[in-house]
């Protein structure tokens, strides 16, 4: 969309004698001039950005110093340059397929791309593109801490991702508000002499001072042309539906007249028609009790995969989330399913390094061949027994057949149900 702009932030990081070569998955050779920027370097250049270590004994200190960088930031966003969508465009390449050995790290044992990997380098270049956005030329070291608060939706136009074809991922900043940024991201993959496109993502990220402790004033975003304005009212249009659907949460208010229908004709077909009882419950044809379609998993939060700010990579997060997820849909649809869009996943809390994170996946709602799949994950503190909810993840998942019904027993599940029905008509609908 637009030419990718060489700033310093961005020149150390590009790869500037890389080639790739003109066979059917593999790019042909950049334009002298236009230097790439390798996905391997991202987070690089991330770290160079705050001041971060690579070392994880020196990344405390690094961490600490930060904190001097409070003084930079701005109490007015009238004090702060305003920036259009093409200062913060970004173009990065993740080369499967000419470079052997990073395609074995995307690689799955059934020869396909894994999506984990391409949720882990959405995150970081949402951040960067954030970065960019917010560059101000006379400070060496910036003074935000830009982090994901919401993934609002990723939507797969092409379902299937080829393992030694290079990939390519654009983004730029669409909206801002006084502390957020919505950035949008599309992902194509080379094949047939073109780049053809895989999916659209869209991202919100917060700014924080430089402890990550408050909010921090980001610069503001003017619209340059009838493209631009219309982007930016996407993004006034995406905030006030993630307003509405906040206040009509089932974790707030009542559920509407037809879905407490729904509810009670679910309840009604498992009813025991012998016995007719409340407490007798039969297993309708073709289903599955909801407590039966749930998986869980167990990740003990290692220095590894810690982020720029000492905290656990939303990234990681975010594929080991969908991973799971994608394991409770292959059980309960007894094949191997293919994702049709990520919704909605919200960052509640960051997770500390040393952290036990328990992941709890849930198929929440099923329709022909979709299947709906809840991750709700929470950070367990084994001295004072506590649990706290760090993100909620929903994915949206296709077989290649007509899947169980998964069916309620409780008020509660009935509720995971209604909720799970309302993602799956925002995304498939």
């Amino acid at each position: 969309m637009f030419p990718p702009r060489l700033r310093c932030w961005r020149v150390a990081a590009a790869l500037t004698s890389r080639t790739f070569c003109s066979r059917s998955g593999r790019a042909p050779d950049m334009k002298e001039g236009n230097p790439l920027l390798h996905v391997s370097n991202v987070r690089n250049r991330l770290r160079e950005i705050v001041g971060a270590s690579t070392n994880w004994s020196d990344h405390q200190q690094a961490m600490a110093e930060r904190a001097s960088l409070s003084s930079m930031l701005v109490k007015s966003q009238s004090d702060l340059p305003s920036k259009s969508m093409k200062d913060s465009f970004l173009e990065v390449h993740l080369p499967l397929g000419s470079e052997p050995l990073l395609r074995e790290k995307y690689l799955t044992f059934h020869n396909t791309v894994r999506f984990g990997r391409i949720l882990e380098d959405l995150d970081s270049l949402a951040v960067l593109i954030s970065y960019s956005h917010t560059y101000n030329p006379a400070l060496k070291r910036s003074p935000l801490s830009i982090v994901t608060a919401l993934v609002d939706k990723i939507d797969m136009r092409h379902h299937v991702i080829y393992p030694d074809c290079d990939i390519k991922f654009t983004g730029h900043v669409t909206w801002v508000g006084r502390t957020s940024i919505e950035a949008k991201m599309h992902m194509a993959q080379y094949r047939d002499g073109a780049y053809a496109p895989v999916l659209d993502a869209t991202f919100v990220m917060v700014a924080r001072d430089p402890e990550n402790k408050r909010a921090a004033i980001v610069n503001p975003l003017k619209p340059e042309g009838p493209e631009d304005e219309k982007l930016f009212q996407e993004g006034e249009a995406n905030k006030s539906r993630r307003v509405e659907l906040s206040t009509a949460s089932l974790l707030k208010v009542a559920p509407t007249a037809e879905e407490r229908k729904i509810v009670h004709s679910l309840f009604l077909n498992t009813l025991d028609n012998k016995t007719v009882s409340f407490r007798s419950r039969v297993l309708p044809p073709n289903s599955v009790w909801m407590q039966d379609a749930k998986l869980k998993g167990l990740e003990i939060c290692h220095p590894q995969e810690r982020n720029i700010f000492n905290r656990i990579f939303g990234g990681f997060l975010m594929r080991k989330a969908y991973e799971l997820g994608w394991a409770n849909a292959c059980s309960f649809g007894g094949c191997r399913p293919t994702l049709v869009a990520v919704d909605d996943i919200l960052f509640q809390k960051p997770v500390d390094i040393g952290s036990l994170l328990l992941l709890s996946s849930q198929v929440c709602y099923s329709e022909g061949k979709h299947i709906q799949v809840r991750v709700h994950s929470e950070v367990f503190d084994p001295l004072t027994r506590t649990h706290n909810t760090t993100n909620v993840f929903h994915f949206t998942f296709a077989s290649d057949r007509d899947v169980p019904n998964v069916v309620p027993e409780t008020y509660g599940e009935s509720m995971l149900y209604l909720d799970g029905k309302r993602h799956f008509n925002q995304t498939v609908l």
